[in-house]
Parts: structure tokens; sequence; C-alpha cells
């Protein structure tokens, strides 16, 4: 009888995280979406402000630079207010920097770009930083890695829909620009590329509105905030998760493998008319069909944890993006972009792989490895910068994507060497 009510409380248990699991799984679609907006954004603003592409990476830079300053306060943050004031405020910044757009577009001046993406990205790091470990107690331990696989496949989702919102709202009429400035006469040009400019203002007005509807029915939506034991916070400190040495390679691996995805993915629109005679018009389809990979590949993934030990998926899968970056890099041409979109199903299920392979036997110190993790996206922010470097300096945009082939050997280094737990207990494959 007493196992009865045991098996009776969890299954309720399970039903009352139902709505929770939905809302924050609707989170991970939200910054998905905004993340797949920048390689678009990318190519716009670098025509309407004559960009190089070392200056346009400085987009991806703004936005990942942020989680590093504020993944250890978004942390700090909910370890007081908890996960729901923690998604609350993060949504709140979202809204905040997606509003700023307007008067970013007013001043045509770039930093100020940057600037609204900043704020975006640290609301986006609240966000993060509360939703991936909330996810993982949001049900039966054992299957923590499938469920965050599971939320993170809605990130793909969003990854394949984001691109062509994007190319419709904010590239109609800049496909082919340079073509359309030739034939424009020198007076009007000026005026049709602050047109370009302001083409950003309706999109992320309405981002913002969503967004702080999502932030309404948030704060008045019951949330299960599970809160830690305060004597099991004792002796947790930076240093102290730094034992892991698993989470310590946990973190390099996620910071090679953020700046791998950005770099492929940001740079895709560029690598396609760069490498090929393909005018915008065109390529924006592959860039869907990319997003549409990324998706399909986080959720056949998750299905295929069921059967295959997540290291080992991961080091396979770091294995081919390896071989296929490599391709894009020696041939160019549509050789090059089918590679790159096999890259993006193979790469697809590694953040939520490594992040949760990461945090594997903390303990007290999984909030504060989570908040290192989230904080290692940084890569984000300065690899990106290595491939446009190279681009100009060779004047070949895919001899940059040396740099991910580089990040996704880390990553197979990762997952053959420097996963397991040092903690005695049972290895997380086991669980799967």
């Amino acid at each position: 009888m007493n196992q009865n009510s045991t098996t009776g409380q969890q299954s309720a248990q399970t039903k009352g995280y139902l709505f929770p699991f939905i809302m924050v799984t609707t989170l991970f679609f939200l910054w998905g979406f905004i993340h797949n907006l920048d390689p678009v954004l990318i190519p716009h603003l670098k025509k309407a402000f004559t960009l190089s592409d070392l200056e346009t990476a400085f987009i991806d830079s703004s936005v990942y630079a942020a989680y590093f300053a504020m993944a250890l306060p978004a942390g700090y943050f909910m370890r007081k207010f908890g996960y729901k004031g923690g998604i609350i405020l993060g949504l709140v910044l979202f809204a905040i920097g997606s509003f700023l757009f307007l008067p970013a577009a007013d001043t045509r001046q770039y930093i100020y770009f940057l600037g609204a993406l900043f704020i975006i990205a640290c609301g986006l790091t609240f966000l993060e930083t509360a939703a991936n470990p909330y996810v993982t107690i949001l049900g039966p331990p054992e299957t923590s890695v499938q469920r965050l696989n599971f939320s993170q496949s809605f990130n793909g989702l969003a990854a394949s829909l984001a691109p062509f919102i994007g190319v419709t709202f904010i590239m109609s009429d800049s496909a082919d620009i340079d073509a359309k400035l030739a034939t424009m006469p020198v007076a009007e040009q000026q005026t049709f590329l602050n047109a370009q400019v302001d083409s950003v203002k309706t999109p992320y007005m309405i981002i913002g509105i969503v967004i702080l509807l999502i932030a309404v029915i948030v704060i008045f939506t019951k949330l299960p905030d599970i809160k830690e034991n305060k004597d099991e916070l004792e002796g947790s400190s930076i240093g102290h998760a730094l034992k892991h040495s698993h989470l310590t390679w946990g973190i390099i691996a996620q910071f090679f493998y953020v700046g791998a995805q950005v770099c492929v993915i940001s740079f895709f629109l560029r690598y396609i008319t760069g490498s090929t005679d393909m005018p915008e018009s065109q390529a924006k389809w592959y860039q869907l069909v990319a997003g549409l990979a990324f998706m399909v590949g986080r959720f056949a993934g998750t299905v295929f944890m069921r059967y295959i030990a997540p290291n080992r998926l991961l080091i396979l899968y770091a294995l081919l993006c390896a071989i296929l970056t490599s391709v894009a890099v020696l041939a160019g041409g549509m050789l090059g972009i089918y590679a790159l979109i096999g890259v993006c199903f193979f790469m697809s299920i590694m953040f939520p792989t490594i992040f949760s392979m990461g945090i594997a036997g903390l303990g007290k110190d999984t909030k504060l490895g989570s908040s290192l993790i989230v904080m290692s996206i940084v890569g984000g922010a300065l690899l990106p910068l290595g491939l446009g470097y190279i681009s100009d300096a060779t004047g070949q945009i895919r001899f940059g994507y040396v740099v991910p082939i580089l990040c996704f050997v880390v990553i197979m280094f990762y997952g053959w060497k420097k996963w397991a737990p040092v903690v005695k207990e049972a290895p997380i494959a086991a669980k799967i």
C-alpha cells in the first residue's frame, strides 16, 4: 500500500510539472528564435552600414559577451529570488532590448544596435541560466538528459522558422542590394540605405510586445519554485565546483561548441554568396534548409539517445562535423553548402548534451556549475572574430571555417576522454 501511495504521489507530481514544463520549453523556442535572427541581421547590417566581415562579427560578440558578464549574477539572483523571478527579469530585459532597436534605427549608428543586442542577450542569460537546470529537475532524474534535449528541440524549431521570418520581414527589400545601388543615383543611395536600417523596427517591436505578454503570463502562473536547501549550498564555490574535472572540461567544450555554432550559422549566408554566384534572394532559402536540418537533428538526437550513450553520440557527431566542415573549406561551391547543412544537423545535439554531462554528479555545485557553463557561451563572442579576420585577410569566407573545425576536434576529445564524473556513481550512459 505504501508503494502504491508513493507511486500515486510521483504520478501526481509529474502531472503538476506538465504545465511548468510547457512554459519553460516555450522559453527555449523564444531565445532560439532571437538568436537565429542574427544570421539574417548580419548580412543586412553589413550592407546597410558597409561593414567588413570582422566588423559584422561584433554582432555575435555583443550577444555572447553578455552571457559571460551576466551568467554568475543570474545564478546568484535566482538563489535569492528563485527560478520564476529569474525568468521574469530575463523576459523584461529581453523586451527592453527589442524595443531599443527602434531608437537605434533612428540614430543610424551601428554601435547602438550592438547595445540593444547586448541588453537582449542579458535577458537571454537569465532565461538560459534558469531554464536549462529547471527542466532537468521537472521530472524523474533518470530522464533529465532526454528532457533537456526535448526542450532544446524547440530551440531547433525556432532555428528553422527565424531565418524564413527574418528574410521575409527584414531582408525583403535588401536582396541584391549592391545591384540596386549600382543603378541608383548617388543622391538616392543614402535614402535607400536608411530604409534598410528602418526595416528592423517593426519585427523587433512585435517581438518586444510578445515577450512582454509572455512575462505577464508567467507573473500570474504558479510555477513550482524548487529551491536548494541552504545547508546543501554551504561549501559551494567556483573553486570547489571546478574541482570536478568533467565540469571544467564541459565548460571548455561548451566554449568551443558555441563558437563553432555561431561561426557555421551566422556566416552561412556570407558563405553561400562568397563561394558561389548565387544571389541573396536565392541563398536565403538554403539558410532556411539549414535551420530545418538543425531542428530535425535535435529531435532525431533525442530519439537516438535512447539507444546510444550520449558521450558516444557526441564523439560520432563531432567527428562528422569536423569532416563536413573540412569539405566546406576545401571544396566551396554547392558541395560546401550541402556539407554545412549536414553540419547543422549533426551539431544540433551538442549544447544540451555537453550541458547535461557537465553538471552530472555535481550535487551542491549543480547551480553554480550551470552558471559557469552558461558563461562559456562567450565562445560565441570570441571565435567568430577569428573567422571574420581570416575571411578579410584571405578574401575567401570559406577559409575562415577552419575555426569551427578546430572547435569540433575539442568537442570530440571531451566526449572521448573527459566527460565522465570523477564521483563514483552510475555513469550518464547507464541512465539513458
